[in-house]
Formats: C-alpha cells, sequence, structure tokens
C-alpha cells in the first residue's frame, strides 16, 4: 500500500483474527515512537473488539515485557523481539522467559526490517578479559601516517595541475589516479575531478594500468591505499618503513609451527622449559597479532568513517547512526575492534571488547514465526527477494484516490557547493509563498550544513536528525503547517504522517489528476500553473540519491497522501557518494560535451534513469551480501535449534534422570572404546588408563579386584560392569542430595554446560568464518568447507558438553553458606549488539537465583549446591576476573 493509505488501520483486521486463537500477535514496528503511538491509536479499536494490546521498548524491565508478551496484540521493534527471544534462551529459570512462542507477525514497513536490517545479526556479548591498550599505543603513529599520506596526496594534487597546465594529461591522470587511491574524499581533489574531462582522464589511465596489472606502482608510492567501494585499506611498505623505521620485524608474525618444531627439537631444554618458552611464544605471537589488527581498524576509522556521517560522539560515547533511518543507535557497536578504533580516534573512552554469547539473524528470526505478514509502500521493488528468503508474495493494492503529487526531474550540479545553494534557492522561495517544505538530507553533517546557511538567510526552520530526536513527535506535528520548513535525515521517511495545516491546500477537489467527477474541480489550474511548480501540499526536498531507491520513495511518499496535491524534487551533486562511486565518469562526460559551466544544472530524464540504474546495481549487490549472510547462518541456524531446544527441555523438564542416564551410559562406552577398541588384542588394552579415567570421572570405586582380573574378563563383561558401577555411583550420589535437590543439580549442570560451550562455539565459528574464504585459492567452495567445519566443530562441541555435565554432577558438593557468606551475586554485563543495552533490561536485572541483602539474624540458611571453583574457572563473585585473581588470591 503506498504510503498514507492506512496500513496501521489496515492491520488490525488480520491482528484480530489471528488473536482470536490465543497464542499471541506480534507488530513489528521500526522504532520504538511507532510502537508506543500504534499501540495508543489502535489498542481502542482492539479493546473495543475485546481484544488486549501492549508495547514493549527498550526501557522496559523483564515483568513488564512478560505483562506485554501476556496481552493478545503486542507492538514493538524487531530489536525488542529478536533480543527478547535470545534472552529467554539464556535464563536461567522459567520464570525469566518472558516471550509466549512465534504464531503470527505482522512487520510494519517490511522492508525496512527484513531487508535492509537484514545484514546486521542480532548479537548479545560479553566483556572478554582483553586489552585495549593496542589502541592508545598505535594511535599516534596512525595519526602520525595519516597526515602524511594528506600531505603527499595534496603535493601529488599540486604537481598534477601543473602537468595539466603543462598539457602533459598522461602524466597529470597518473597522479591524479595516485592522489584518488590514497585519499578519495579529499575536497581539492574532489573540486579538481568536476572539471572538464578530468575523471575522464583518471579513469583511463586506470584502466591501462589494470590492463597492464601495473596497479602496484601506482599505490607503493603511497603510504596506504584504499579501496572505497570494497570499504578496505591495504598498507604499502612505504607505510610499514614510516610506523616503524627502527624495528623492521613490527609486521612480521613469527611462523608458530616453526619455532614450536625448534623448541622440540632442543634437547638441552626440560619439559618445563619447553612449556614455558611454548607460552612464551603463543603469548608474543598474540600481542604482535593484536597490534597489527589495532593499526588496520585505526586506519579504516580515519580514512573511510566520518564523524555525524557514520557516527556521531554524544555524551562522551561513540554512537553509530542508522544507515536507513537515520536515527542514533546507543547500545550497538562495529564488531571486530572497529568500534574500540573509533572511539580512540574522538578520545573517548574505550569500551572493553567483547565476545559473542548469543546470536541470531534477522532472517532466521522472522522464519520462525508459523505465519508472516508484512505492509509497506516500497516493496514492489523487493518482490524477487521476499519470495526468495521468506516465501513471501508481493501485492500491491491500489490507492484510495489517485496521488496527485508531481514528482520533478533530479536537478544536477558538479559540486556540492552548488548543489546547496540551489537548495537553499528553492527552500526561500517556497517560504515565501508558505508552502512547507520537508528537506530529506543523507546525514546529519548534511542536515546541519543547511542549518547554518538557512540561518544566514532568516529562514525560521527546524532539525530533525540523530541529535535531535527527542523532539520528533513536535517537529512532525508542526511540519505540515502554512510556511514550515523542516530539515531532517532519514528518521522523517517512514511511518511519519505530517498532517496539512490550514490554508496549504488551496482547493478540495485538485485537478491535477482525475478530479472527483461528483464536486466542482480546482478552476485555478491554469492561473496558478500547477503541472510546472505545484502551488498546494507539502514539497519534498531530497539533498542526495540513497543506495536503495525505496528510501527515496519512502521521502517522496510523505507528500501527497490521500490524494492530497504535493511535489518532490532531488538535488545532486558529482561529489555525492553514489555518483562519485557509481555513475558521475558518464554523467560527467554529458556535462563535458554540453560545456556547462559552474552553477549550471543539467536536468533530463535520461540522467534520472542512469541513477536509476545504479540504484539497481548497489542494490543487487546487497541482496548477495544479505542471500550470502543467509547461507552462512543457514549453518549456525540448524545447531542454534538443536541447542536452544536440549536448553529449553533442561529448563523446562522437572525431571531429567533418565536422560542423565543415557548420558553416563555414552560416557562409559566412548571410555571402553578409547581404552579397549574393539579390534585390539586383550594384551594391547590399556586398563589402567580406563581405570583411572572412570575413577576420575564418577569418583568410584574400580569394580575389579584387580586390573589382571579385569583383562581375564570379556570386553562386554568389562562395559556392563563399569555402567553398574557408574549407575550405582549415581544412586549414592542421588540418595545424598535427595531427589529433590538431586533434580536441581542436574538442571544447574545441564544450563551451566550448554551455556558455555554454546559460547566457545559461537566463538570458534566466528573464527572458522573469518579465514574460511582463504579456501577458494585451493577451489574449494567456503560454504562447503564451512558446513563441513563447522558440523565437525558441533559433533566435538556436543561430545564435551555430555562428558562435562556428567563430570560436573559427580563433583558437585552441598555446602551449607554461612550466613557472613551471603552477598548479592549480580549477573555478567552483557551488551546487545543491534540495539540500546540498557534498553534492554539488562543493567537493571538481578542475576536469576540471586538472594538480596541480608537474612534475619537467626534464621535458619537454605541448603544450596555450588560448583568448586578451580583456579583458572570465573570467581563466582562476577567481577569477569579468573578466581587466582579474584576471591582465590590468598585462597
Amino acid at each position: 500500500m503506498k504510503t498514507g493509505e492506512g496500513k496501521t488501520l489496515v492491520a488490525v483486521f488480520p491482528q484480530y483474527l489471528n488473536a482470536l486463537a490465543g497464542k499471541g500477535v506480534h507488530l513489528i514496528t521500526v522504532n520504538d515512537y511507532l510502537a508506543r503511538r500504534d499501540c495508543e491509536w489502535m489498542g481502542k479499536v482492539l479493546e473495543f473488539l475485546g481484544v488486549t494490546a501492549a508495547y514493549i521498548t527498550n526501557d522496559m524491565s523483564p515483568d513488564q515485557r512478560r505483562v506485554a508478551y501476556g496481552a493478545d496484540v503486542t507492538y514493538g521493534t524487531n530489536n525488542e523481539f529478536g533480543f527478547d527471544y535470545l534472552r529467554d534462551n539464556m535464563a536461567q529459570r522459567l520464570e525469566d522467559q518472558v516471550q509466549r512462542g512465534h504464531h503470527f507477525a505482522i512487520i510494519d514497513e517490511v522492508d525496512s526490517v527484513l531487508i535492509d536490517e537484514a545484514r546486521t545479526p542480532l548479537i548479545i556479548s560479553g566483556p572478554v578479559e582483553a586489552s585495549n591498550d593496542q589502541y592508545v599505543e598505535m594511535k599516534p603513529l596512525v595519526e602520525r601516517l595519516f597526515r602524511m599520506q594528506t600531505t603527499l596526496v595534496n603535493k601529488l594534487i599540486a604537481e598534477a595541475e601543473k602537468l595539466l597546465e603543462e598539457d602533459k594529461d598522461y602524466e597529470a591522470g597518473i597522479l591524479l589516479l595516485r592522489a584518488s587511491r590514497g585519499a578519495p574524499k579529499n575536497k581539492r581533489l574532489m573540486k579538481l575531478m568536476n572539471e572538464t574531462g578530468v575523471k575522464k582522464l583518471i579513469r583511463s589511465v586506470e584502466n591501462d594500468y589494470i590492463r597492464d596489472k601495473r596497479m602496484p606502482e601506482i599505490d607503493e608510492e603511497l603510504y596506504f591505499a584504499i579501496d572505497e567501494k570494497a570499504h578496505t585499506i591495504d598498507l604499502t611498505d612505504k607505510g610499514r618503513e614510516a610506523m616503524s623505521p627502527n624495528d623492521p620485524n613490527m609486521f612480521v608474525l613469527p611462523d608458530l609451527s616453526e619455532k614450536v618444531g625448534e623448541l622440540e627439537q632442543d634437547e638441552t631444554l626440560s619439559d618445563e622449559e619447553k612449556l614455558k618458552r611454548r607460552e612464551q611464544l603463543n603469548l608474543e605471537y598474540s600481542k604482535k597479532a593484536e597490534q597489527l589488527h589495532g593499526i588496520q581498524q585505526l586506519l579504516r576509522a580515519y580514512s573511510l568513517f566520518e564523524r555525524d556521517k557514520e557516527y556521531v560522539v554524544a555524551d562522551g560515547k561513540v554512537m553509530i547512526v542508522d544507515e536507513f533511518t537515520g536515527r542514533l543507535m546507543p547500545g550497538r557497536r562495529y564488531s571486530d575492534g572497529l568500534h574500540q578504533a573509533l572511539e580512540a580516534k574522538e578520545n573517548v573512552k574505550i569500551e572493553n571488547e567483547t565476545q559473542t554469547l548469543a546470536t541470531i539473524t534477522i532472517q532466521n528470526y522472522f522464519r520462525m514465526y508459523q505465519k508472516l505478514a508484512g505492509m509497506t509502500g516500497t516493496a514492489e521493488t523487493e518482490a524477487n527477494e521476499f519470495w526468495e528468503i521468506y516465501k513471501l508474495d508481493v501485492v500491491v493494492i491500489p490507492t484510495n484516490e489517485p496521488v496527485r503529487r508531481q514528482d520533478y526531474d533530479d536537478r544536477i550540479y558538479r559540486t556540492k557547493r552548488e548543489k546547496y545553494n540551489a537548495t537553499i534557492d528553492e527552500i526561500v522561495e517556497m517560504h515565501k509563498r508558505k508552502h512547507p517544505v520537508l528537506v530529506g538530507t543523507t546525514s546529519v553533517e548534511e542536515s546541519e550544513v543547511l542549518s547554518r546557511m538557512l540561518k544566514r538567510r532568516g529562514v525560521p526552520h527546524a532539525v530533525l536528525n540523530a541529535k535531535y530526536h527527542q523532539k520528533e513527535a513536535e517537529i512532525v506535528a508542526r511540519a505540515g503547517q502554512p510556511g514550515a520548513v523542516t530539515i531532517a535525515t532519514n528518521m522523517a521517511g517512514r511511518g511519519t504522517d505530517i498532517k496539512l495545516g490550514s490554508g496549504v491546500v488551496r482547493h478540495n477537489n485538485c485537478a491535477l489528476v482525475e478530479p472527483n467527477p461528483d464536486e466542482p474541480a480546482c478552476p485555478y489550474l491554469e492561473e496558478y500553473g500547477c503541472y510546472e511548480q505545484v502551488p498546494c501540499g507539502l514539497h519534498i526536498i531530497g539533498t542526495g540519491r540513497h543506495e536503495a531507491r525505496r528510501i527515496d520513495l519512502q521521502l517522496r511518499g510523505r507528500s501527497g497522501r490521500q490524494g492530497d496535491p504535493g511535489s518532490s524534487r532531488f538535488y545532486l551533486s558529482l561529489e555525492d557518494d553514489l555518483m562519485r562511486l557509481f555513475i558521475s565518469d558518464r554523467v560527467a562526460g554529458i556535462m563535458d560535451r554540453l560545456g556547462l559551466e559552474d552553477g549550471e544544472v543539467i536536468q533530463h530524464k535520461m540522467v534520472s534513469r542512469s541513477i536509476e540504474r545504479a540504484q539497481k546495481r548497489v542494490e543487487a549487490q546487497n541482496f548477495d551480501i544479505r542471500k550470502h549472510l543467509l547461507e552462512y547462518d543457514n549453518v549456525m541456524n540448524q545447531q542454534r535449534e538443536v541447542i536452544y531446544d536440549r536448553r529449553n527441555h533442561a529448563l523446562r523438564g522437572e525431571n531429567l534422570r533418565d536422560e542423565i542416564l543415557e548420558m553416563i551410559d555414552e560416557q562409559v562406552q566412548a571410555m571402553v572404546d578409547e581404552f579397549i577398541p574393539e579390534d585390539a588384542y586383550a594384551d594391547d588394552w590399556d586398563l589402567t588408563g580406563l581405570r583411572l579415567a572412570f575413577q576420575k570421572m564418577f569418583i568410584s570405586d574400580w569394580p575389579f579386584a584387580s586390573e589382571d582380573e579385569a583383562g581375564d574378563s570379556p570386553r562386554e563383561e568389562i562395559l556392563e560392569k563399569l555402567r553398574a558401577e557408574a549407575h550405582a555411583a549415581y544412586e549414592r550420589k542421588e540418595k545424598a542430595f535427595k531427589p529433590q535437590i538431586m533434580r536441581q543439580v542436574e538442571r544447574f549442570a545441564m544450563l551451566q554446560k550448554i551455556d558455555e560451550k554454546w559460547r566457545d562455539h559461537l566463538y570458534e565459528m566466528d573464527q572458522i568464518k573469518e579465514g574460511i574464504g582463504l579456501r577458494a585459492y585451493g577451489q574449494k567452495d567456503p560454504l562447503i568447507e564451512y558446513k563441513s567445519e563447522g558440523y565437525r566443530a558441533f559433533v566435538e562441541m556436543i561430545s564435551s558438553l555430555n562428558r562435562e555435565v556428567v563430570e560436573l554432577i559427580f563433583r558437585l558438593q552441598l555446602n551449607v553458606e554461612p550466613q557472613t557468606m551471603t552477598m548479592r551475586r549480580q549477573q555478567r554485563p552483557m551488551r546487545a549488539i543491534h540495539e540500546s543495552a540498557e534498553g534492554l533490561a539488562m543493567r537493571h536485572q538481578q542475576a536469576p537465583g540471586a538472594r538480596g541483602g541480608q537474612e534475619q539474624a537467626g534464621k535458619q540458611q537454605p541448603v544450596t549446591v555450588d560448583k568448586k571453583v578451580g583456579r583458572n574457572d570465573p570467581c563466582p563473585c562476577g567481577s569477569g576476573k579468573k578466581y587466582k585473581k579474584c576471591h582465590g588470591k590468598n585462597a
């Protein structure tokens, strides 16, 4: 449905129908503001029909969330639903879970949720013991290198300008190509590239060097080379030398296998010394690897990420700006150390590295629903992806009234300066006519530049961007008043309903397109020249095209709703990112042939079509990225389902006794297979190893008088006796603990080990994914290799999980905790990456099962079951440190 056609209201019908099943309906919105607004608006209708409605926002506690999920219809963002699902699968008690299943979901602005945000998985992470020193240490070196590169590029541009004056075009082209590889966003370079023939010259030189495979000659004169399309940076030999003139080995990673091999062959060293040397080698290797990684990320932070565009700095923190909605995402962080590099660049506190505790992609989360539906005004361009990924058909519903908005051709200028001046002129003209204007910008920085220019022209206006999001409702309410000027990022592009003030529309029956035949048509059509310049309704000005056509269509859709007149126009320049990276060569060539001077505009349907073709190419590229991500996550998804099913069974199951006995049998079988293989002779049996392993795991007696007696017994008899003894040990443990306590012990052991092993498995899968692409050099399909490696790692993880659960159950001892030792155990801090961690009810949530405060004196203490803490285990106090470095220091 087109924007303004009443999607919010229409959604009530399927909500009510599916709510009758009593399994809950979820209505997903793109932000908290819309979740709260839609629930308040439509909740009254639903309540009239006898259906309860509630909403969840990022500042709610688990108890409030549980109540909201208990309603028949629940409104909220995709982040909130996804993170609640992940946290439910980390809960230690059944009552800590808040969701009640995935029956039916309607996604408002479905293309934004299932397509735009599908490239970023939802991740809940926890802190790890890792130092951020490398960012602090390397920052001065990288900052110095960045300045040296800037100086070098400016020098190259100055030399190229002289060569152009001397008509030595090709030599100038080489220098300009080198400058564009060194600093593609250099303002002096961008200005020069807008001159006649310069861009074409650079591309011609680049094609020659690529054809002759001589591009390394271009890059070797730079300190580092930037590939802006791929978003990568390569440090050159010249750059490495500049960073470490006195340490030529700074960028050389030692060959661990070779060094360890030399150690093993050194007969002068004892086993203990070899172990110490090996640990020292590993430490040196990891430190150097971290250092090199820190340099790479700092270079990306300085060269590819701009403040007030990709991120803003607020309250001493680096906050990401969502490229699709223009909103701040307070808890979301760039991965792989990039966020720490940005924090170092901006001189704010560098937060600790994190480790993934739970993760799921948006795509796989929503594919869990039994029934899925969505609505948006801009899904038609992505119909293929909706069917291929989600098996959803796209149905286009015609508008209630004809669309009377006039969409004018784009106006394209050489430079951003000319574009901004033309934009301001049009805003001033519209303001004089008392025409409301909504200006859509592509970044926070751009919105502030236009705001400063309007202030100089004395035009009152409102700014809506990530820095002023708290005023959103107030700004949107005034945006349709006569003469109102609103400058907004993509925040105002989705879901906002701008109501027009009195006098903005001159006549109730606009004659621009198919006037209502039952009423008198507007008589001013010719008088006002409506087709050339629509005098009524809201006027939309876009200051740049987005990578996705849908975002542009959403901005246009703020105007001309429900048959109202309106108009829209986009102002572009050859310096805009989309134009610069994809199509400016062709458009610049047209400008050169037409001989356009500075300030002159090109406006033609052919150019607009070229831009749309470029957008289609980018959309296809992004679709490939999303599909690739999904293919890899499908491997994890199958494993996630197995683990979460097992975890929920442990959480909900009242009796795990039979399952534990099966696991005991498996462990006995595995021991027997390892030490006395079926195809081995009795003389080759390792009965000593079997005895020690059995006694270590089950803390029980060996069921034979001696190893000789066992050696004279058949293999099957040994297996049966060991099983019987293991079962007897388990029953003795159960009798000592009492059955009720034993069930709690089993559940505790199962949950703790599942969480621990799954966390380690996620880390291992991340490591596998990071390097799996290199298998392509060996003529192997990385995806097939990833599936194979992932399956191997999962089988090993399940085997290790079962073994350690059994070991933990037999090692646990009953302790009566004295009153003086009673303390409030805090949950490990966790961060939800993709949305605010504070708002995800993690910060103020008490650890499951934790007891608060001092108990009354003389009151009998409850019996608790605690695992014996190893020296290298995390300290039970929750500090995140190892036990030996915390409360075990003096033990």
